[in-house]
């Protein structure tokens, strides 16, 4: 995205918000303990944080997956209810959780359609790991978008966190997760 981007400059993520995001997705991973067995999943997560709440044009409601408003509508109001309701959404519901750049969650979860590659200048340079799967991917492609500021998941099948911002990423496997602020 450019720097002299409208909607990147109106609506400016703050830091907060994008660190209590990728907190939330790191505790979830650190305090899984059964990654190393077989035949378990642990949690998973798929966050976009967007510009605008109208974000029908390029997502579809999944069906009853749906954000606890009840117990969290608002990230930065409650961390430790956003933490909560994130780990019951993670370990039982599938689609993007949407937040708009305020941090007010959206209910309904979302999939991502996927690009028209004739229509983005982004398409052809979108570079993807081997170990990415479907969520992955769709947070990757989506994080192109003008509409979507920042894009954060975290995988079930191993624990790893990755931010992902203008088609491109940053990932942290589940053992270089809270850095030096660690518990051993």
């Amino acid at each position: 995205m450019e720097d002299d981007d409208p909607l990147q400059a109106q609506y400016a993520t703050s830091q907060k918000l994008m660190d209590l995001v990728r907190y939330t997705a790191e505790t979830l991973s650190l305090d899984f303990t059964r990654w190393d067995e077989p035949y378990v999943t642990g949690p998973g997560l798929y966050v976009l944080i967007v510009a605008d709440i109208d974000f029908g044009e390029y997502t579809d409601p999944l069906g009853a997956n749906s954000w606890p408003v009840g117990r969290c509508r608002v990230v930065g109001e409650q961390p430790e209810a956003f933490l909560d309701a994130a780990r019951d959404v993670a370990l039982s519901q599938d689609g993007a959780v949407v937040i708009a750049a305020d941090g007010t969650i959206q209910e309904q979860m979302v999939r991502v359609r996927n690009l028209d590659r004739a229509a983005t200048d982004h398409g052809g340079g979108i570079v993807a790991a081997e170990w990415m799967g479907t969520k992955h991917l769709s947070a990757l492609e989506a994080s192109t978008r003008d509409q979507v500021l920042w894009a954060v998941t975290l995988s079930e099948e191993d624990g790893r966190v990755t931010t992902f911002l203008d088609g491109e990423y940053r990932d942290y496997e589940r053992d270089d997760l809270g850095g030096r602020w660690r518990p051993d």
